[in-house]
């Protein structure tokens, strides 16, 4: 199964959300998973089975309670497809990260006590005014 069609559903999602911050027990998985979708005990093994037989989860004994942790070696194919998407992200990024700056120090008192541009202003009662319209 293609890493996308296992994290296409919604419950296995949060179940790997729950794994990330560490091993839990499956009684604990069913717990919140149980709660939060409103399926039954089967329905989340089966989805536990499917973590686990695609590789996204393992699971170790401890008695007669199994404890289940992320593995992260599956989702570096989802990281991999990312990659392609991420590097247009970063340009994007980087360039919204210095039009802000710019904004922030066109905002800064200028030397000899010249007050900023007129731009838009955040007043009190949050609404903002032109400070060029006598507002």
């Amino acid at each position: 199964m293609h890493a996308f069609d296992i994290l296409g559903d919604p419950v296995r999602r949060r179940i790997l959300e729950l794994l990330a911050d560490g091993e839990r027990t499956s009684g604990a998985i069913t717990d919140v998973v149980r709660a939060e979708f409103a399926i039954s005990q089967p329905a989340v093994s089966q989805h536990l089975r499917v973590l686990r037989d695609s590789g996204f989860a393992s699971v170790r004994a401890e008695g007669a309670r199994r404890f289940y942790a992320v593995e992260p070696a599956p989702l570096s194919e989802v990281d991999a497809w990312l990659d392609r998407f991420r590097r247009s992200w970063e340009q994007r990024l980087d360039a919204l990260g210095t039009e802000l700056a710019r904004g922030r120090r066109a905002r800064l008192p200028r030397a000899g006590g010249e007050p900023a541009p007129a731009g838009r202003v955040r007043h009190r009662c949050g609404e903002n005014r032109s400070t060029t319209d006598g507002g």
